[in-house]
């Protein structure tokens, strides 16, 4: 598939090399192309610059936002919730009408400083305001509730055994990004509902940041378990018990 990752943070590097590792042809979308290539790392710190990220997976594409969502099947906002409506309008409505855009963004406010809060919740969403703004695309929030590298890889907590959610209005959408999804190594997809349903999952990030900070760590996610899963454990248990009685 063509896909434009929106964002050359932490997020969009890790959903466009995943991507592509999987066999799709991926754009990066920024603002300012010369200015993302020539961007330092972040506080001059030793992390690798995106310039320098770029130049080691040359076959991923770097372009405006606009020709990223024109060239592309699906797009995937993964900018700052700040900007993200701003990002996407730049990307221009034409570019995005038919197509599937993976909402990966939170509305978080860090103007009083931190732990953040959230711009926008309770009776609305950002998720909802992106549908809102553009009518035509098909938005599916998903992956906003876990950090990056779990994003993409999360076999690297508990096998993979967690669950992530899907808030979307259209169900032939949702069932392709469940599939991109289960490409990354996701077992648990719960299917929330329609766009609204997204307000739980960004008003979630209130405990998520607190959790990372109780932990010290931002590798941790949460598991839904389902009354049946617990009966079926319930049963080997005894099972087990049995067998043991039994030798």
């Amino acid at each position: 598939m063509r896909i434009a990752v929106f964002g050359t943070g932490t997020v969009g590097q890790a959903l466009a090399a995943r991507l592509d590792e999987l066999g799709n042809e991926v754009t990066i979308g920024t603002r300012d192309v010369d200015a993302s290539r020539a961007r330092a790392a972040a506080g001059g710190s030793s992390a690798e610059s995106f310039g320098a990220w770029l130049l080691g997976r040359p076959s991923i594409r770097l372009a405006t936002y606009a020709d990223a969502a024109a060239t592309s099947e699906i797009v995937v906002n993964a900018t700052s919730g700040q900007v993200a409506l701003a990002a996407l309008g730049s990307a221009g409505r034409e570019n995005l009408v038919g197509k599937i855009l993976i909402d990966i963004s939170n509305p978080l406010d860090f103007s009083a400083g931190f732990p953040p809060s959230l711009f926008v919740k309770d009776t609305d969403s950002l998720g909802e305001q992106i549908q809102a703004a553009f009518p035509d695309t098909f938005v599916v929030k998903t992956l906003n509730t876990l950090a990056a590298e779990l994003m993409v890889r999360p076999a690297q907590l508990a096998s993979g055994q967690h669950t992530v959610f899907v808030s979307g209005n259209d169900a032939a959408a949702k069932r392709t990004v469940t599939g991109i999804l289960k490409q990354f190594g996701h077992t648990d997809v719960i299917d929330l509902g329609d766009i609204s349903t997204c307000r739980g999952t960004e008003m979630y990030l209130a405990l998520w940041v607190r959790t990372m900070g109780a932990l010290g760590a931002e590798l941790f996610n949460i598991k839904v378990v389902r009354k049946e899963q617990h009966d079926s454990r319930l049963l080997a248990g005894l099972a087990d018990l049995t067998s043991a009685a039994l030798d």
